[in-house]
């Protein structure tokens, strides 16, 4: 099972930001679609954002206008900014490859690691 490897994240108070890395080998990164999941603690994994190789994205409802998902082909890199932090976006959060088709995600088998945002003041 292929491990994509995260970073960013950390501790940051309500209204800041923080921008998540995502970085995968070629072959998953150019073959997949990628999205960004998290779990808070007590709750099921909820799927933030996903973007697909025509930069096509989709947001959760409660992330959008304030969080943004990208990629760069050539770093095999996604990224989410996160803006305008919220209490509630307290989570582990957690890259996916995958596909996405008609605005809907079936996760593939290699996530990354998993990295903890706290929002807290």
């Amino acid at each position: 099972q292929v491990q994509l490897v995260e970073s960013g994240g950390g501790l940051v108070q309500p209204g800041g930001s923080l921008r998540l890395s995502c970085t995968a080998p070629s072959f998953i990164f150019n073959f997949y679609d990628m999205a960004w999941f998290r779990r808070a603690p007590g709750k099921q994994r909820y799927l933030v954002a996903f973007i697909d190789h025509r930069d096509r994205t989709h947001y959760a409802d409660s992330v959008r206008g304030r969080f943004s998902i990208s990629s760069d082909s050539e770093a095999h890199t996604v990224y989410l900014q996160m803006n305008n932090l919220k209490p509630e976006d307290t989570a582990d959060y957690y890259c996916n490859s995958g596909i996405s088709k008609n605005g809907n995600w079936d996760p593939g088998a290699s996530w990354g690691q998993g990295i903890p945002v706290t929002v807290s003041s």
